[in-house]
């Protein structure tokens, strides 16, 4: 009879415990670099002496005042000289590895942590292909412990931060208390071809060298062992939205004729993204019992201007809502996989954010793919 009775106990004592509180990861914190040189639409014209009505067009309408690029040296002539596509590899090495550990250490100091912390580095890149990765490189520039785990995402194009964000965030849930960082470095500058279509005018107009890391620590909202920050939002869902219809309307492909690998936009992939945006968003707020009017602050990928106008138009978003989305087109280009985390350093910058403040990120590439994030502070 003991044995019996004891049963039934046990369970109801156990059903009136309260739930073991989640654990989730925390952005903890962030940190940017660019390259030193940066030019103006019309310096960039200049510089590779484009007459073009059509062209010059393109550069000055839109919505971008100055991008930081690594332009090719010029001849004796003061002509740029087109880059080699080995040239251009070169180029990007050295870039994503400088810049990118320029962007991991300001992530470190405002994380108030150290290289030491360090337990996972994921590195994400789509302007060159190395191996070994960029991950192994900095780990070696920067004699980070030979046993911290990385991880390298390579060719996802701008959406790919937030992949990565999604995958570390489950290492950082399977490792609570370790410090994990995502790196996004792009050196968009060595992506670049010159043959004066206008395929390759909205390229060259658009995209700007950066790199933009991310720290995270799983908890369960009580203060872990580091001494990292405690005032970033926990990571609570993510979505994605793949659009196979539109696989090869945002590519990066090798061009037989220029002898190198070319980037190529579709025109209407803006209106594409737009169209998409609602389905990603609502699949994301599902089942959370959120509506859009809930969310506090929206962090969106900087594509373009067109890309930002129709996910403002097709999700009823406000030119508030997306100011440091705008900003650092304005300010940078299209970054790539960090734009998004130029935004979110604008934001925390800015110091707006509340307890129990709601917040979504959002990028956008090929595939073409959109990725959300849902954040709450």
């Amino acid at each position: 009879m003991t044995i019996h009775m004891e049963r039934p106990v046990l369970v109801a004592e156990a059903m009136a415990q309260p739930a073991a509180p989640a654990v989730r990861a925390r952005i903890v914190g962030v940190g940017t670099a660019v390259p030193e040189t940066s030019y103006t639409q019309a310096e960039v014209l200049d510089a590779f002496r484009i007459t073009d009505p059509r062209v010059r067009s393109v550069f000055l309408n839109s919505a971008i005042d100055r991008r930081h690029l690594v332009l090719p040296e010029t001849d004796a002539e003061g002509r740029r000289v087109a880059e080699e596509q080995g040239d251009l590899l070169d180029k990007h090495k050295s870039q994503a590895v400088e810049v990118g550990i320029q962007a991991l250490e300001n992530c470190l100091k405002r994380a108030n942590a150290s290289l030491s912390d360090l337990r996972h580095l994921c590195c994400v890149t789509s302007t060159g292909f190395l191996t070994p990765g960029l991950s192994a490189l900095v780990i070696k520039e920067l004699g980070i412990d030979r046993h911290c785990s990385r991880s390298d995402i390579v060719g996802m194009g701008c959406n790919a931060g937030l992949n990565a964000l999604n995958v570390v965030a489950g290492w950082s849930v399977a490792n609570p208390g370790e410090l994990a960082v995502v790196l996004c470095t792009e050196a968009c500058s060595s992506a670049y071809a010159m043959d004066g279509t206008m395929r390759t005018a909205v390229v060259n107009s658009l995209f700007g060298d950066g790199s933009a890391a991310v720290a995270l620590v799983a908890d369960d909202g009580t203060p872990p062992g580091l001494p990292v920050v405690q005032d970033g939002p926990r990571v609570l869902k993510f979505a994605s939205c793949i659009i196979p219809d539109a696989v090869d309307a945002m590519r990066y492909d090798w061009d037989r004729d220029l002898g190198r690998f070319s980037f190529f936009l579709d025109p209407q992939i803006p209106y594409v993204v737009g169209a998409h945006a609602e389905i990603v968003v609502d699949r994301l707020l599902a089942g959370t019992g959120l509506y859009r009017s809930d969310i506090s602050q929206w962090l969106v990928h900087s594509g373009g201007k067109k890309v930002i106008d129709a996910v403002v138009v097709n999700l009823g978003l406000s030119r508030h809502d997306v100011r440091h989305t705008v900003g650092v087109l304005r300010d940078y280009g299209n970054v790539s996989s960090g734009s998004f985390l130029f935004s979110y350093e604008r934001l925390l910058n800015e110091g707006v954010t509340r307890p129990g403040d709601y917040g979504v990120l959002m990028t956008m590439g090929p595939g073409s793919t959109l990725e959300t994030a849902l954040v709450q502070w």
